[in-house]
């Protein structure tokens, strides 16, 4: 029976890692299959893992047609049994309804990768169509982990080593480590522009604003972070 299956959980709890193994094994039994990302930290039409691993795939730009791209394919003799989408909390609400369609009229099997909210903790568009159409919603049982030990549960922006919880939806970056940069140097390499990382934490410090670049700086000393709360004020409104 095909179905359409949402795969979530934080930023490095392993969904790409999972989206290629899951490639892997469905082409090892020879059945066909297309492989799908948006905005993946390699670059354009690839799906790649923080583990190294990656794939050649195909972009998902705002105008693609998820129904059109397959029956056309299926037109020309291909054929296709599943698709693998990755960052998938970046689709838009239509892409999500033609994924379904596909499952329900051509039988494929969908395996939809994504974090379901946003470094704002709201809901992405895409996230939230996947959860209200899809077959299964299965969170990743690989947890991450806050600077503090707990399990992370929210996705946090992190700006010059700030947090922050306001702007554009959608920024690319990738999970920092906490350690400071000795100058601020984007993407492109120039001194100066913004260094956008993210960073996930547990609920408790994403809501004090505490990412481990913060903890740090109120530590007396490296090796004390601060767990009590009375260090971890909730920030002012």
């Amino acid at each position: 029976m095909a179905e359409l299956v949402f795969f979530t959980g934080t930023m490095d709890c392993g969904k790409s890692t999972l989206a290629l193994q899951m490639d892997h094994n469905h082409a090892a039994r020879g059945r066909a299959g297309l492989i799908f990302s948006k905005h993946d930290r390699a670059g354009q039409a690839m799906l790649s893992s923080r583990l190294g691993l990656a794939r050649e795939g195909i972009e998902v730009t705002d105008d693609l047609d998820f129904w059109d791209l397959v029956t056309e394919q299926a037109t020309n003799g291909r054929r296709v049994d599943y698709l693998i989408c990755d960052e998938a909390q970046f689709y838009t609400p239509d892409q999500v309804e033609q994924l379904a369609r596909l499952v329900d009229e051509m039988g494929l099997d969908i395996f939809a990768f994504g974090i379901t909210a946003d470094f704002r903790a709201q809901l992405f568009p895409g996230s939230r169509r996947l959860i209200e159409l899809a077959d299964r919603t299965e969170v990743l049982q690989v947890e991450a982990l806050c600077w503090c030990g707990k399990t992370a549960t929210h996705n946090a922006r992190v700006v010059d080593g700030v947090m922050v919880v306001e702007g554009d939806q959608i920024v690319v970056g990738d999970v920092g480590d906490g350690e400071d940069e000795d100058e601020a140097a984007g993407s492109d390499g120039q001194v100066g522009t913004p260094v956008v990382e993210y960073e996930v934490l547990c609920r408790r410090h994403y809501m004090r604003r505490m990412t481990s670049h913060a903890a740090l700086a109120a530590s007396p000393t490296p090796e004390v972070l601060p767990f009590d709360l009375d260090l971890c004020p909730v920030p002012q409104r």
